[in-house]
């Protein structure tokens, strides 16, 4: 089947690059209300761009009736975020994030979760993510009722078991992702495997052979 994109609609469009481009990872963005109250919401339009210098992107368009969402509000006033990663164990508050509560409430304590101040933004992490990234925005690029947010990366915490013995790599036994599919149909990175790619001199000469 072929779908010609510049006529389909945006819904379509919607429901075919979601069920098609996935896992994506999932933001628990917490940015803070013009009242003080930690805001908390979930975005699955959102990935690492770069590490030099350390930039992650979140994708986030307007509510149904055209209006701005409280998050995109609030990193515009204060041009800071934290991206907080997810796991099994805040899965279903993160649900509870994403349910559209008025302006003014804390939604991290009305999700049972634990807000602590950031280091290097006034913008407060989640304490049970088992990796949090405090950023400040790079740019905002507006595309109609979506606006892309690059976020420089200035500060991360992660939860010291999700770390190998040296601190380098992550524990795969430890930290455990899980990302949107598609709908409410969600992974988690409980199950990994680990492939190498070939010598390419090995490879090109045992091509050789078979040619």
């Amino acid at each position: 089947m072929d779908f010609d994109f510049t006529k389909l609609p945006a819904q379509d469009r919607y429901r075919l690059l979601t069920n098609f481009i996935g896992p994506r990872p999932i933001a628990l963005v917490s940015t803070l209300s013009p009242g003080g109250q930690d805001n908390a919401a979930p975005m699955s339009f959102f990935n690492v761009f770069s590490h030099d210098p350390p930039i992650v992107i979140l994708g986030i368009q307007t509510r149904p009736d055209g209006e701005e969402k409280d998050t995109v509000s609030n990193i515009r006033r204060t041009s800071e975020f934290v991206v907080n990663m997810v796991d099994m164990a805040i899965a279903d508050h993160m649900l509870i994030c994403g349910l559209p509560f008025e302006a003014d409430v804390d939604e991290v304590a009305m999700a049972g979760l634990t807000a602590a101040d950031g280091l290097k933004v006034g913008a407060r992490r989640i304490v049970e993510s088992p990796c949090s990234m405090e950023c400040r925005v790079e740019r905002l690029i507006e595309y109609d009722r979506r606006v892309i947010v690059l976020g420089e990366v200035v500060h991360m915490h992660v939860r010291k078991d999700c770390l190998d013995e040296n601190g380098h790599y992550v524990d795969p036994s430890s930290y455990q992702p899980i990302a949107r599919l598609h709908a409410n149909n969600y992974i988690t990175s409980d199950r990994q495997f680990e492939m190498r790619a070939p010598d390419i001199a090995s490879f090109t000469a045992l091509k050789a052979k078979t040619a």
